[in-house]
C-alpha cells in the first residue's frame, strides 16, 4: 500500500499513524514502537502487534486451554532464538496451521488497537527487528488501519465514555427482569471494584479489545459504574496488570542494538508462562 492507496481508502479521515502508512509504501522491515504497543513488519506489512494492554497469543492459547503452558514453554525454549514459534508449534502437532492463523491474527489486531491508540509518547522504528513468534499471516497495513477505526467508533456508539475503559469495573445491582449473557456474567464474576477491563481480559483469556466492548454494554445498560472522564491532560493506562518476570537470555541477542522498551514488550507477551 502506497500513501496514493491509503487516501483513496479512507479520503476524509487522517490516518491512524502516518509513520505506518509511510513504512508501508517503503515496504520496511522491522519494529514501530509507539506508547502504547509495538507493531512488527515484514516487507511493509504487519506481521505481530503486541502492547501491555492486551493479552497475546500465549495467553488467548493457554488460558482458555487450547495449548496447555508447557507446550508453550517448550515453543520459547526450543525456538524462540530463531524466530520460528509459529511454525514449531504447527510442526509439532500442537496446534493446527489454521487455528493458530486465526488466534494470530486475533491477538494481532487486538494488539494493534492499543498500539496504535493516541499518545504524547514518541514514535520510533527499528529497521530489521523482528518478532519471536515468526511468520504466520501478514496483514496489509490499511486493513489494521481501518480495523482500528472502526472498534474505536464501535465503542463509541455502544457507551461514548472511554473512563470506562481504564477504570476499575465496579458492578451494579440490576433491575428486576434485567439479564446478562453467559460471557457478561462471566466478566462480571472478576468485577470487583479493582480489576481494569484489561485485568479482566488477561484473567479470561479473552481480547482486550472484545472485553472492552462488553464493559460499555454493561455500562449502557447500567450493570457496572461509569465514573467521570479524567481531567483533561491527565493520563490513564489499563492498569491491573502483574510485575513482569527477567527476560530470557536469548532476547537480548534476537538485535545487535535491543532497544529497552522492545525488550519490555518482549517480556510483556511472555510474562504469562516464563
Amino acid at each position: 500500500m502506497n500513501a496514493e492507496t491509503a487516501a483513496t481508502v479512507a479520503p476524509h479521515v487522517s490516518p491512524v499513524s502516518p509513520m505506518l502508512v509511510r513504512l508501508a509504501d517503503e515496504r520496511a522491515t522491522g519494529a514501530l514502537l509507539r506508547d502504547h504497543g509495538t507493531l512488527y513488519l515484514a516487507e511493509g506489512r504487519v506481521v505481530h502487534a503486541e502492547s501491555p494492554a492486551a493479552p497475546g497469543i500465549d495467553i488467548l492459547l493457554t488460558t482458555g486451554g487450547r495449548l496447555p503452558p508447557e507446550g508453550w514453554q517448550q515453543a520459547i525454549d526450543e525456538a524462540g532464538a530463531r524466530r520460528e514459534v509459529g511454525r514449531f508449534l504447527v510442526d509439532s502437532g500442537r496446534i493446527g496451521g489454521g487455528e493458530l492463523e486465526i488466534c494470530h491474527l486475533g491477538a494481532l489486531y487486538d494488539a494493534a488497537f492499543f498500539a496504535l491508540a493516541p499518545g504524547s509518547g514518541p514514535t520510533r522504528f527499528r529497521y530489521g527487528v523482528g518478532h519471536w513468534i515468526g511468520p504466520v499471516r501478514p496483514v496489509p497495513a490499511a486493513a489494521v488501519e481501518r480495523e482500528t477505526l472502526r472498534r474505536r467508533e464501535l465503542l463509541d456508539q455502544v457507551w461514548p465514555y472511554p473512563a470506562v475503559d481504564s477504570a476499575p469495573v465496579v458492578p451494579r445491582t440490576p433491575a428486576p427482569g434485567q439479564s446478562v449473557t453467559r460471557r457478561q456474567r462471566a466478566l462480571l464474576e472478576l468485577a470487583d471494584g479493582v480489576r481494569t477491563p484489561a485485568a479482566i481480559a488477561w484473567a479470561l483469556g479473552r481480547p482486550a479489545f472484545h472485553t472492552l466492548l462488553e464493559v460499555r454494554r454493561l455500562a449502557a445498560a447500567g450493570l457496572v459504574d461509569t465514573p467521570p472522564d479524567p481531567p483533561p491532560g491527565s493520563r490513564s493506562g489499563h492498569g491491573g496488570r502483574p510485575v513482569r518476570p527477567a527476560l530470557p537470555a536469548w532476547i537480548a541477542e534476537v538485535s545487535a542494538d535491543p532497544d529497552i522498551a522492545l525488550l519490555r514488550r518482549l517480556r510483556d507477551a511472555l510474562e504469562a508462562n516464563l
